[in-house]
């Protein structure tokens, strides 16, 4: 995972409002098949972990887990997952995630 890369790519989706925050706009995205990607911190508990995975595998979105603090470091807003649009952002975080280093 490219960490300096996708702290950036964060920070220009959520500035492009293509970012969605709170377990209610996660969940209605997803449920919306309108994610691309949920982004989850590592500091989730057991319990919201389990729930994103539960509900992204029923609706076939791809879940990455973050190391904890890197979404409010990247994007100022506090909470721990983070739902991006399906899209160009989407892709490229998701690209991100798959490239070593």
């Amino acid at each position: 995972m490219d960490e300096k890369r996708l702290r950036g790519l964060m920070g220009l989706s959520v500035r492009a409002g293509q970012a969605v925050f709170g377990e209610e706009g996660c969940r209605k995205l997803i449920l919306q098949e309108g994610c691309g990607v949920l982004l989850l911190d590592a500091g989730a508990s057991a319990n919201t972990r389990e729930r994103y995975e539960r509900l992204c595998a029923a609706q076939e979105t791809q879940m990455a887990v973050l190391p904890e603090g890197l979404i409010q470091e990247a994007t100022g807003r506090s909470g721990v997952a983070m739902a991006l649009r399906s899209g160009s952002f989407s892709e490229q975080v998701t690209s991100c995630l798959q490239t070593e280093g």
